[in-house]
């Protein structure tokens, strides 16, 4: 049975060392988005690391890691405003209803958004219904 979640859901990326942090429910969109303001390309004994901190210093979840992997690729996007653009995509796995779910992320910078986090539907197919009432439903059936 699939669980049901709200519009916006708080959820965990533990390698990533962060926790309930806010994350918009996007049906629209295919691929999961997080906010990165640095990224850079570097070489490490012949291969290439991307290294990347997620979020931003002023939000409360904030903790400044680092995170370096060899482990990403390249995805051409359409952004909100429709237009395609090149984006890092790495692989995390989410924490949510306390399971963890493998999925991708591009890194953008979403300074402007209310949300550091999107989810799209590769990440909700055959896993989530959306109520778009509803707020943090994995948080409250957590407590059922």
């Amino acid at each position: 049975m699939k669980k049901t979640i709200g519009r916006r859901e708080k959820i965990s990326i533990p390698a990533w060392g962060l926790r309930n942090v806010s994350a918009k429910i996007d049906t629209g969109a295919y691929t999961s988005s997080i906010h990165c303001e640095f990224a850079e390309l570097r070489e490490e004994n012949g291969v290439q690391i991307l290294c990347f901190k997620v979020l931003r210093p002023a939000h409360k979840k904030y903790n400044g890691q680092l995170i370096c992997t060899e482990h990403f690729t390249q995805k051409k996007v359409k952004n909100s405003f429709g237009d395609e653009e090149v984006r890092f995509m790495v692989r995390a796995k989410v924490s949510m209803f306390g399971e963890k779910i493998l999925t991708e992320f591009t890194l953008t910078d979403r300074t402007k958004m209310k949300n550091p986090i999107l989810l799209g539907r590769k990440l909700l197919r055959g896993r989530y219904l959306v109520d778009v009432d509803g707020v943090n439903l994995s948080k409250k059936s957590s407590k059922k």
